[in-house]
């Protein structure tokens, strides 16, 4: 393969394997302090809180919004995640962190109520992922599981209020924008014929080419429906299809209307969709199975790993709901940045099992 990417899909993952390289390199560069992970995570949460109340403002103003939500929400998990998991661990080796825990928990909620005003897809995002991490917290520490069937009630209840008070909010401001069930109604009158036309035009390696917006141009494969930062690619130059002004209307229908198993398929074809449904099962696999050996080491007395473990289980979680949102509910949780994103965040879990040892 030429080094100089010659698609879409070739950059993604030439890109991947210099992200999985640099990241080994630097997890295994210097020993990572659990102290270090919760203030790195901490002036996270704090950073976050403040892009993405900017956002707001912008979009209550009517001017500029960027959705920081979509690329960085993932990592506003990694951070909320790996500073419960930081908190959990210093608890259990008898360290008093009432006063850190409340702090954190104030930056949780202002990034619940700012990302959650900017997009919906983030709330579900925010939420699984804070529940999956709490359950992999749980489970690290050999505590009783927090995740019970009336506190699963009770999330699904805080999200109905939640969305039901967007509503609201957007019928006494007059602002159809923060409405969920525009939203929904948006969804429904472009996500099935979408469907119905991805389904009809993906083949094994790619699409129909007449069924892209491409036309004749069209080479069937790696269109640019998926694709890393539009900027990463005029940045290096390279001789790609890509979408400007007319994502909204044109792009908009594979890119955002669609679950990310449908984008891929087209995008790619049926087999790379496969690969990458293994390729996501893997990384989770190798976390779960390094988490375990973090856990066990832990408990033999071993601290060299507090900080790796901490990052390891807001990296997981984090994953595990980009995925599970962006795979299966709204492709644009993983497509443009935030497929950079995708891709940081499982090079992390894969870093983590290099440097340890049995």
């Amino acid at each position: 393969m030429a080094l100089i990417p010659q698609n879409h899909l070739q950059l993604i993952v030439e890109v991947g394997i210099i992200l999985y390289a640099a990241m080994i390199f630097l997890l295994n560069l210097a020993p990572i302090s659990l102290s270090l992970v919760l203030f790195i995570c901490i002036v996270l949460g704090i950073g976050f809180n403040v892009i993405f109340g900017l956002d707001v403002v912008a979009l209550f103003m009517s001017f500029g919004q960027s959705e920081f939500t979509h690329p960085f929400g993932p990592i506003a998990l990694l951070a909320a995640v790996s500073s419960l998991s930081a908190l959990a661990i210093m608890e259990d080796v008898g360290v008093d962190t009432g006063g850190l825990r409340g702090f954190v928990y104030i930056l949780m909620l202002g990034i619940t109520v700012f990302g959650g005003l900017m997009h919906r897809s983030f709330l579900l995002l925010w939420l699984l992922g804070l529940m999956v991490g709490l359950f992999l917290i749980s489970k690290s520490m050999r505590s009783r599981s927090i995740i019970t069937l009336k506190r699963v009630a009770a999330f699904a209840l805080v999200a109905v209020a939640g969305f039901g008070g967007l509503e609201l909010l957007s019928r006494i401001l007059g602002m159809p924008v923060l409405s969920p069930l525009l939203r929904l109604e948006r969804l429904e009158n472009f996500s099935v014929p979408s469907i119905k036309m991805v389904i009809k035009n993906t083949t094994l390696l790619g699409h129909n080419p007449m069924s892209s917006y491409w036309g004749e141009l069209s080479r069937g494969f790696a269109d640019g429906y998926i694709s890393l930062p539009l900027q990463l690619i005029l940045f290096f130059g390279l001789p790609f299809p890509v979408f400007y002004g007319i994502l909204v209307n044109k792009k908009d229908v594979i890119d955002y209307m669609v679950p990310g198993i449908f984008g891929w398929a087209y995008d790619f074809g049926y087999v790379t969709l496969v690969f990458l449904l293994i390729w996501c099962m893997g990384i989770i696999i190798l976390g779960l199975r390094v988490l375990s050996m973090y856990r066990e080491k832990r408990e033999k007395g071993v601290r060299s790993y507090l900080g790796r473990e901490a990052l390891l289980t807001g990296a997981l979680a984090a994953f595990i709901s980009q995925a599970i949102i962006g795979l299966f509910i709204i492709n644009r949780t993983i497509n443009g940045t935030a497929l950079l994103t995708f891709i940081f965040l499982s090079s992390l879990i894969f870093a983590n099992s290099f440097g340890l040892k049995e």
